[in-house]
Order: structure tokens, then C-alpha cells, then sequence
């Protein structure tokens, strides 16, 4: 399994670059003020470090207790991502509504649009990550 510095590592190059991608294309598509932009960029970012750190401990456990390992098939990840962005929704949803002064409809669906970019983002990199980071392999015990 990764180490905690690992998953720290991971959250926050994730949303790092993706804050990168976000915040200019999200302005542009959604004609908000950068600042507007920004802010729900930002608070979104933060919610899903913590959210990312949580779900993967949580998934990686489960896998590890059920299958015995944590590595993960092109169908897992699909699922993987999938209810990693489900779980999201439900936390930022309101927040976008809040902020934006917005329905909660409209935040529904300007939340789809930011769970259908980062579920290909999510699925491409962890991937790379994956290829760059390995997964440390068990040291087998000693009897």
C-alpha cells in the first residue's frame, strides 16, 4: 500500500495541475469573472484533497482486505473514478449553489461538467502516476 507521504504527494500534484486546467477553461465555458472562478476552483480543490485522501485509504483497504492486493485493472479504475466523483458531488453541490447564487440544478449540472473533465483527469492520471510512483511491493515476512 502507499505510504502517507505518497498519498499527500498524490492529492496534491492532482489538484494542482488540475486547478491549472480548471480555473481559465471553467471561466471561459461557465462566463464567470476569474475571481468567481477562482474561488469555487480553489474551495472545490481543497474539498477533493481531502476527499481523494479519504476515498483512496478507504478503497485500497477494502481491496487490500478483499483481494489481497491494491493494484488496480482498467475496469477497477473506471469504477474507481466513477464513485470517487459521485462522492464529490455530493459534497460540492451545495457549496457551487451557495457561492454562485445559483440553483441547485445549475450547480448539478456545472458540477457534471467538472466530474466529466476530472473523471478522464482522474483516470489518466493516476494512471501516470502509477507508472511514475509505483506501488512499493510487500517485503515478504519472516518466518
Amino acid at each position: 500500500m502507499r505510504s502517507t507521504a505518497d498519498r499527500i504527494r498524490h492529492a496534491l500534484l492532482f489538484e494542482g495541475l488540475g486547478l491549472a486546467i480548471v480555473v481559465p477553461v471553467g471561466g471561459w465555458v461557465f462566463s464567470l469573472a476569474a475571481q468567481d472562478m477562482g474561488v469555487v476552483a480553489v474551495v472545490s480543490a481543497t474539498l477533493a484533497t481531502l476527499w481523494t485522501y479519504v476515498y483512496n485509504l478507504i478503497f485500497d483497504k477494502v481491496m487490500q482486505a478483499r483481494v489481497g492486493h491494491t493494484r488496480k485493472d482498467l475496469g477497477l479504475r473506471v469504477i474507481h473514478s466513477i464513485l470517487f466523483e459521485f462522492g464529490l458531488l455530493l459534497f460540492l453541490m451545495p457549496f457551487i449553489a451557495w457561492y454562485l447564487g445559483i440553483s441547485l440544478i445549475a450547480a448539478f449540472w456545472m458540477d457534471i461538467a467538472f466530474a466529466l473533465f476530472y473523471l478522464v483527469y482522474a483516470f489518466v492520471y493516476n494512471w501516470i502516476y502509477d507508472i511514475v510512483f509505483p506501488v512499493p511491493q510487500p517485503s515478504p515476512r519472516q518466518p
